[in-house]
């Protein structure tokens, strides 16, 4: 079985199911998201090597979601969209997208598709990319496993959803208005004073494990993963 994962982005629950048992089929690990944002917080905490987008989607559209990948990221995309124009196509690429298909269209195709994207890109050759490593931790996106000297720490999947996007953009800060979207997502209605709780869980549990203090408080801002020299 190929440990290839792909996420497909759709907000129609039958064609994310229909995709889904194709790719199951040939083997590969899948991942579904219904809207733009769901996409993005699933982009920032998982692991995946390529990722299947609608572009028509309430919340954020597929070329928007696109836009914000790619400014971190060249994980392969494929685009889907019921607009068949030329124009439409020409934007999903120009903002990164590695190919584009139309609605209707063949799974068998979007399957031929994914494999040759996949050659083209030379994904599934970079076999260490899920793992983050740093002095003393490693933070493993495909099992969403946390290392500390070798032992496994047991988080929350918020928790772990929080340090893995930190870690992920090591020295970027967070406000924990965004903490709040990214890891909660937008619908929550809680109080920002949740992202300081599960913070300071999160560094007890670090600390205890003998891990470095790598979340930093950024004054007036939020939190930043900061790697210590």
């Amino acid at each position: 079985m190929s440990s290839l994962r792909i996420l497909v982005v759709d907000d129609e629950d039958k064609i994310r199911q229909v995709i889904g048992i194709y790719l199951t089929n040939e083997g590969y690990q899948v991942g579904e998201a219904a809207d733009g944002e769901e996409a993005l917080r699933k982009f920032r905490t998982e692991y995946w090597d390529l990722i299947v987008l609608d572009v028509m989607m309430p919340k954020l559209d597929g070329v928007t979601v696109c836009q914000e990948i790619r400014k971190v990221s060249q994980v392969p995309i494929i685009m889907l969209t019921a607009k068949n124009e030329e124009v439409d196509r020409i934007l999903g690429l120009e903002f990164g997208a590695d190919d584009y298909m139309g609605k209707p269209f063949s799974p068998r195709e979007l399957v031929a598709r994914i494999k040759a994207v996949m050659r083209r890109t030379g994904t599934g050759e970079k076999k260490e990319e899920h793992l983050l490593k740093f002095p003393g931790m490693s933070i493993d996106l495909i099992r969403r496993e946390v290392l500390v000297k070798e032992k496994p720490v047991t988080l929350t999947p918020k928790e772990f959803d929080l340090l893995a996007l930190l870690a992920r953009f090591t020295g970027r800060p967070f406000s924990r208005e965004q903490l709040l979207e990214e890891v909660w997502g937008y619908d929550y209605y809680g109080d920002v004073r949740t992202v300081d709780t599960h913070i300071n869980r999160l560094r007890d549990k670090l600390r205890a494990a003998g891990a470095h203090t790598f979340i930093k408080t950024v004054w007036g801002v939020g939190y930043k993963f900061e790697v210590e020299s």
